[in-house]
């Protein structure tokens, strides 16, 4: 007989009723019934339950032992009897009557239930993360992770990728997030960087000759972490297709997408084609390149029914080139005035000077902007919005980004709270026809996305269009509002990119200095090629329907990008510091502190 275990606590049966059996694992529960003790004993696979008579030599042992200590049982397989079949366990119409134990591992107090999902704070989750993998969401949450990146390995291999792996030690790259460095002992002075993204890398393998790749790629970014974005590093399906147009990723995508959610959830998922938004049509309609479909209300521009009216806060918004947004809402009218008070302070949370609405009940109109409103102009918004009794429209009035930023905001918060989301189900779109160029803060010409896509009217456009006004073949994939990726054709034409960089301000001198390889392969035959780069994370996230991305990552950091569990970042010694010739010049409370730090 093994040492451990002949089976797992996850797969007898009352076909083994009878058998003699060794399992091992961890002491989920502890019951005592008149004397006679059971345990429900726990592994990766399940839970069996184990029976003890007060008179084995063990039984009064057992007290000592807390929940989750780690245990190993020998005895027979009975049938419970009908009154105590447990049908919520695959186990629960069979137990273990103990005959020896052996203690495998002893266990201290725990800080927080395991047994059951006890509300406690992250960070002493994060802390003793190894007791929190324990509980049985999060454990079936990276279970799933596993089983996800498995299929998506089997998808892709099936449609003719090749897994490829490249560098984690990097050059700096200029654009995107920020990097993290790792200094170089043999070159003083010099540093690595870690990969934001392989997006170089994967690029330079398609002028290699090779045709698809992928990569379940680690990428790290020092930025600060939200609920869908995890700090420091992160995961993702890194693809890239030689002589593909935007139309065979999407096909690839789809088909990959497609089969992932429909066999790891239960819910309604968009079949192949997705839907494609324009960028502007998406800003206009939704407030944002991110919609969440499942939601049904939509944005309205009505501006010109504002432009000659009374209403002087929303009339001089329109004289002065900003525009007025309105979202019309079914049954809304009903709803008592606290309800609309607490929408405008949510609008005035979110950059609104206030969030004006026009309510029809009962044959009459009530708002606080009605009376300087014509009855053709009342009209006029009626038809706009399609409005009937009962109905609600919320109007927005600012510049052309603020409003649609705050009216995206708004449309979110009402599906929100009025419950307006259909549910189970994954709604899918692709995000298409990015402008290649955006002003910056204070005016100037930037790169609005990736800097190495492919302008849609390629020199022609760079040359002769406002740079304002060319598309790029840029394109997103959103899933119920969680952007799972961009992508793009790349820009392969080394004349194209210096010409792109130069609109953006970039000279052809930093073009060969920050991206010499891309820049030296590009002339030397490189095949039209395109990619994307699917969030891992954010796709378990989404299919084990989690509140945040670290409910889905097996050791993450805090939003603080710490790690509570191995204590990192930390203090290295100074002999370390040496080698790397590095000097620190910390900000002088940290100073202080590491000063006194050492002293102790």
């Amino acid at each position: 007989m093994h040492s451990f275990r002949t089976h797992n606590c996850g797969e007898l049966r009352k076909d083994q009723v009878g058998q003699t059996v060794r399992l091992s694992g961890w002491v989920n529960t502890i019951r005592d019934h008149g004397g006679v003790l059971f345990i429900d004993l726990r592994d990766h696979y399940g839970m069996t339950q184990i029976v003890i008579s007060p008179e084995k030599p063990f039984y009064k042992n057992i007290e000592h032992w807390r929940v989750e200590t780690v245990l190993c049982f020998t005895g027979e397989i009975v049938a419970r009897d009908a009154a105590a079949v447990n049908p919520k366990l695959p186990t629960g119409e069979i137990e273990l009557v103990a005959e020896t134990m052996e203690v495998l591992g002893e266990a201290e107090v725990i800080p927080f239930q395991v047994s059951k999902d006890e509300d406690c704070s992250e960070a002493l989750r994060l802390k003793y993360r190894f007791l929190d993998l324990r509980r049985k969401k999060l454990h079936s949450n990276i279970i799933l992770r596993s089983k996800v990146i498995s299929r998506m390995r089997q998808l892709m291999t099936e449609q003719g990728f090749l897994e490829y792996q490249t560098p984690i030690l990097t050059s700096s790259s200029p654009e995107g997030a920020r990097d993290y460095l790792v200094p170089s002992r043999v070159h003083p002075g010099k540093f690595y960087a870690l990969p934001q993204a392989p997006q170089q890398f994967k690029q330079l393998l398609m002028v290699s000759g090779f045709d698809r790749y992928f990569q379940i790629a680690p990428c790290f970014r020092d930025e600060d972490g939200r609920a869908d974005r995890s700090p420091g590093e992160f995961y993702q399906l890194d693809m890239e297709m030689a002589f593909a147009t935007q139309e065979d990723v999407f096909e690839v995508n789809e088909k990959l997408l497609s089969g992932i959610f429909s066999e790891f959830s239960n819910r309604q998922v968009d079949a192949a084609p997705f839907l494609r938004i324009p960028y502007l049509e998406a800003m206009e309609t939704y407030g944002t390149d991110k919609p969440d479909l499942r939601n049904p209300l939509i944005i309205q521009d009505a501006s010109e029914i504002f432009r000659s009216c009374g209403f002087k806060a929303f009339a001089g918004v329109v004289a002065k080139g900003g525009v007025v947004k309105t979202i019309a809402v079914k049954g809304c009218a009903g709803h008592p005035r606290k309800f609309f008070d607490d929408m405008i302070e949510f609008a005035q949370s979110v950059g609104a000077k206030g969030l004006g609405y026009i309510s029809w009940i009962d044959g009459e109109v009530k708002s606080p902007i009605a009376k300087f409103l014509s009855e053709d102009e009342i009209a006029s918004l009626k038809a706009l919005g399609g409005v009937e009794d009962g109905d609600t429209m919320f109007f927005i009035a600012d510049t052309v980004k603020n409003a649609r930023s705050i009216g995206g905001a708004v449309r979110t918060e009402l599906g929100s709270r009025l419950d307006l989301l259909e549910k189970d189900v994954f709604r899918f779109c692709w995000i298409v026809d990015f402008p290649m160029f955006e002003l910056d803060d204070d005016g100037k010409v930037e790169f609005s996305h990736n800097p190495f896509s492919m302008p849609q009217g390629g020199m022609n456009d760079l040359l002769n269009k406002d740079p304002l006004d060319v598309l790029a073949y840029q394109y997103d994939i959103v899933c119920n509002g969680t952007e799972l990726s961009s992508g793009a054709v790349r820009n392969h034409s080394p004349e194209l990119m210096i010409k792109a960089f130069e609109i953006a301000g970039y000279g052809r001198e930093v073009v060969e200095s920050k991206f010499p390889a891309l820049y030296r392969a590009f002339q030397y035959g490189a095949p039209p090629h395109a990619g994307i780069a699917p969030g891992v994370d954010r796709i378990v996230m989404l299919l084990a329907d989690a509140p945040n991305i670290r409910e889905v990552i097996a050791f993450p950091m805090n939003q603080k990008a710490e790690d509570l569990l191995m204590g990192a970042p930390c203090e290295v010694e100074m002999k370390q510091l040496r080698e790397l010739h590095i000097k620190l010049d910390l900000p002088k409370k940290q100073e202080k502190g590491a000063e006194q730090s050492s002293q102790q």
